[in-house]
């Protein structure tokens, strides 16, 4: 099993680097959504895709076992977006994202999303050639889920605590959240926000601004 693993994931890291070096030709951002159903993913992504649209070139790569649901979502801001249906797969892979780049032909400058399929275990292992993961967590979700899902939320370069408008309806502890996200994540940022209200996303919307403006500095560099 070992052996297996190890095989699956090597290609699957030279499939990321391809697809980070590319990235970085283009000076492109790619960020890696990942959370379980139902956090908001979709709709954040949404909310987000829409105020960036004027200030940058902005594609998605949605991720899901069927449906193309959440691609259409995303083309109705007006954004290029392609769906990769993996069937019984838990996760997206490398070698799928690549060829979505291939389809998208991000413009340069800009930020590629990807939105995961939705699980917290799966997607934790596999780098698709993204510059950071990003953990969204619903505030209905319990506050232990960093402690019982720790590989994800120690990947993440960022965790989102999504639907904070839900949380006087609910008994939960918003402080707990962040302080068990950084039980397995000593230095890791937390961003609480409403995609809904719009609560939190100015926040959001300049750690992307800061991340690209860092990105595109780096690629320069090169």
């Amino acid at each position: 099993m070992v052996e297996i693993e190890t095989s699956i994931l090597s290609k699957n890291d030279a499939y990321a680097a391809t697809n980070r070096a590319r990235l970085a030709a283009l000076g492109t951002l790619a960020l890696n959504l990942v959370s379980s159903p139902g956090s908001g993913k979709t709709t954040l992504l949404c909310k987000t895709v829409s105020a960036l649209m004027g200030r940058h070139p902005v594609a998605v790569i949605e991720g899901d076992q069927q449906t193309a649901n959440d691609a259409d979502r995303i083309r109705a801001t007006g954004a290029p977006a392609i769906q990769v249906n993996t069937g019984k797969g838990c996760h997206l892979d490398a070698h799928m994202v690549g060829h979505a780049i291939e389809h998208l032909s991000p413009t340069p400058g800009g930020v590629l999303f990807i939105e995961n399929v939705g699980n917290l275990v799966c997607p934790a292992a596999f780098d698709l050639g993204e510059a950071t993961k990003i953990a969204i967590l619903s505030v209905t979700e319990g506050e232990d889920k960093p402690l019982k899902y720790p590989d994800m939320f120690a990947a993440a370069g960022l965790v989102i605590l999504n639907k904070v408008d839900l949380a006087p309806h609910c008994d939960i502890d918003m402080d707990l959240y962040e302080t068990n996200a950084r039980r397995v994540n000593p230095g890791v940022e937390v961003i609480r926000l409403s995609a809904r209200t719009g609560e939190g996303m100015a926040a959001w919307l300049n750690w992307i601004e800061v991340q690209r403006a860092a990105h595109a500095t780096a690629a320069a560099a090169q």
